[in-house]
């Protein structure tokens, strides 16, 4: 009997611990869970200022810089397809939304830095503030989606690891959605030329000549390198004089030896 009643309480104790366990690992997933939302939601914050603060810059480039029709036509398009996303609601974003997020701060980003080369636009001063706000507010959204992508790390871990998973689909935890940027245009910097926004009439590009200071000496294919050609300040030295034979008196022929 007392063998029994030892194995009994063995098996008490197992019970117990199991469940204590178990209870431990649902609480962890509730708490990983609002982590997440919370940290969602502030990043909605500034996703939402963004929205307000897009329209007003459009309006003030369109002013200066008509000719970046095109790109301004594109941050338009994804700022309303983000806020349509944004209006579906949601504690945590979709993978969509994530990706129309994403290249909506690369497109903002290209703006920014193609309409540098409009020098009255750079000098007005509702485009340095809403310049100086926007700036702001992705630095901020930067930061958050760290924070909020961490979280993910952590929670989907769980989600998948022996033996907390056996909790996690039990009682329907699932995976949650990264906020990053995935695309490789977004990602890739952007390529501005500014003198493609100067010369954007008909007129032909010239060319512009080498500013190489050192003066152009023909090339020999038998000569070898000097080292000291690229040292500053070196000058070549000069041609030697060519000797020319004078011409010979008209009838003058030279004695026979």
């Amino acid at each position: 009997m007392d063998a029994i009643g030892g194995i009994f309480a063995i098996l008490v104790i197992i019970v117990i611990a199991a469940v204590v366990w178990a209870v431990g690992a649902y609480n962890g997933f509730v708490r990983q869970r609002n982590m997440i939302q919370e940290s969602w939601r502030q990043i909605d914050v500034e996703l939402n200022r963004r929205y307000e603060l897009i329209p007003n810059l459009i309006e003030t480039v369109r002013a200066f810089a008509a000719h970046e029709r095109n790109t301004l036509e594109e941050v338009t398009r994804l700022r309303n397809q983000a806020a349509a996303l944004a209006g579906q609601g949601g504690a945590i974003p979709s993978q969509q939304r994530a990706e129309v997020e994403g290249a909506l701060s690369g497109a903002v980003r290209n703006l920014l830095v193609s309409v540098e080369a409009y020098p009255e636009l750079r000098s007005n001063q509702n485009f340095l503030e809403l310049q100086r706000e926007l700036s702001e507010t992705e630095d901020r959204i930067a930061a958050g989606r760290r924070f909020y992508n961490a979280n993910v790390r952590n929670y989907n871990t769980r989600v998948e690891s022996i033996p907390s998973n056996f909790i996690a689909n039990s009682f329907k935890f699932e995976k949650a959605a990264y906020f990053e940027v995935t695309e490789g245009e977004v990602r890739r910097a952007p390529d501005v030329n500014f003198g493609e926004i100067s010369y954007r009439g008909d007129a032909p590009r010239v060319s512009e000549p080498s500013r190489d200071p050192r003066p152009a000496i023909a090339s020999d294919p038998d000569a070898l390198p000097n080292p000291q050609a690229d040292a500053p300040g070196y000058a070549p030295p000069p041609a030697p004089p060519r000797y020319q034979q004078p011409p010979q008196a008209g009838g003058y022929t030279p004695p026979n030896a």
